[in-house]
């Protein structure tokens, strides 16, 4: 068996998400609408049959990913690759207060997958290191069909594109990934399709 399939989940709410706050490698906690937002999602998730979940090293992945692979007993590991991306100056500041201090550069980063913020990662970096963890699936001997990455709103649409090998001017036409929503990758031909994008439970 080799990798066929690849679902990327985005944690559950946060205290930051909740407020506002930009969060990116600051480990912000999940919040209880958040654990239910990942309890609601795992009938759905473990359809897929995950032969085994990776999770990020912030909490808020590493948690909700707990919570399905906890339900549906599949093995779990943790990667710091697959951390949101790094947002430097502006992780804990809300979106007026970054604009406030850097006016325009929120625009400019929403349009351009190869800008980042001061002292922050670019798009285009994030996916390139999710990318090694899924190229360690690939060229692996383990007999996975199914992997699971439970990560970050910013990281799986980089990660996405990436896959895609979408032109990078058009990286910013995918929207975000709402809490507990996930994206369907399957391989075939040794080129990766999009299934579904931004999928959920709603309730």
């Amino acid at each position: 068996m080799s990798l066929r399939r690849l679902v990327l989940w985005r944690h559950g709410e946060t205290d930051y998400n909740a407020a506002g706050r930009m969060q990116g490698h600051l480990d912000s906690a999940l919040t209880e609408v958040g654990w239910n937002q990942a309890r609601f999602a795992v009938p759905a998730l473990a359809r897929f049959e995950p032969d085994l979940v990776i999770a990020s090293d912030l909490r808020r992945a590493t948690d909700t990913a707990t919570v399905l692979t906890e339900a549906i007993g599949v093995p779990l590991r943790i990667d710091k690759r697959l951390r949101e991306t790094h947002l430097g100056e502006w992780q804990g500041r809300t979106g007026a207060e970054v604009d406030v201090d850097y006016p325009g550069d929120r625009a400019r980063w929403r349009v351009d997958a190869t800008w980042a913020p001061p002292g922050g990662e670019s798009r285009v970096e994030v996916a390139a290191r999710a990318a090694e963890v899924v190229n360690d699936l690939l060229s692996g001997d383990e007999p996975l069909e199914t992997v699971l990455l439970a990560a970050h709103g910013g990281l799986i649409t980089a990660l996405t594109a990436g896959l895609l090998a979408l032109p990078v001017e058009a990286w910013p036409q995918l929207g975000g990934i709402h809490n507990c929503h996930w994206v369907e990758l399957s391989r075939r031909d040794g080129v990766w399709r999009l299934n579904a994008y931004n999928a959920g439970m709603y309730g």
